[in-house]
């Protein structure tokens, strides 16, 4: 299901940490250290397997930007907002 307008600002405010972007939702985490980061993205990659919805992702040292869309429904649908919550789960063990 695509949320558009009120709904997805509500969605959206619920997550810590995440913006809209156009068409998109991003989140920058930052760790301490490289290797945490990239330990980071390796579980965000098993959780990506799971829900076989994969974000963009971008390393830049201790900082890991995940962003986030369903291009096949042209926005941001539950799937999206479900991920972001698991991946904002996995952060907090990993920081």
């Amino acid at each position: 299901m695509l949320f558009t307008g009120q709904e997805l600002l509500e969605q959206v405010g619920k997550l810590e940490g995440w913006k809209l972007d156009n068409e998109s939702m991003v989140r920058k985490y930052m760790f301490n250290e490289f290797m945490k980061g990239i330990a980071f993205v390796d579980e965000v990659a098993t959780i990506s397997e799971a829900f076989n919805h994969h974000p963009h992702i971008t390393i830049d040292y201790k900082a890991v930007i995940l962003r986030l869309t369903s291009h096949n429904e042209g926005g941001i649908t539950s799937v999206d907002i479900r991920e972001a919550h698991e991946f904002n789960e996995a952060f907090e063990k990993n920081r």
